[in-house]
């Protein structure tokens, strides 16, 4: 009898290990900030949700379009919390336990992803209230838009 070698841990995958480390810090921000953003609560000094009172400074400095955020970016940060967020769980988990049926539900949500961040930065960019210091704008805001693209890079040949 052929024992068969035993798939290889999280540990001893780096790259997967990365991507996870990063769709935690994606879930929390769809959940914490996104999600009461998107339904309504106010990015203010005195919002009554201290996740958005601390996004206040950064708006005030960084991106003033959360300080009044448009239909468009309201709807993005609604799908953030609502759609990526809880996907992200179910790919964090599959990538972990390599299960198969991640592959096309990690490249669905990559390309879901990646087209929701061409409209945020279409809107961030061409809008009302675009980012006055981009030198520090795009390092905190293309992860979103690469983090994705890598895990559509790593799944597309479809094995886990």
């Amino acid at each position: 009898m052929v024992a068969l070698a035993k798939p290889a841990g999280i540990v001893s995958r780096p790259f997967d290990l990365g991507l996870i480390a990063f769709f935690v810090i994606s879930m929390a921000y769809g959940f914490l900030i996104s999600l009461p953003e998107g339904l309504g609560l106010p990015v203010t000094a005195d919002s009554p949700w201290s996740p958005l009172r601390g996004l206040y400074q950064w708006a005030v400095t960084q991106e003033p379009g959360h300080l009044s955020p448009s239909l468009v970016l309201r709807f993005n940060a609604v799908f953030d919390g609502f759609v990526q967020s809880p996907l992200l769980i179910l790919i964090s988990y599959g990538l972990w336990q390599r299960k198969s049926w991640v592959v096309p539900l990690g490249l669905f949500y990559a390309g879901a992803s990646v087209m929701n961040m061409c409209i945020y930065f279409t809107q961030t960019f061409l809008g009302p209230y675009p980012p006055p210091n981009l030198p520090v704008y795009i390092p905190f805001n293309l992860p979103w838009l690469i983090g994705p693209a890598l895990l559509a890079v790593r799944l597309w040949n479809g094995r886990v």
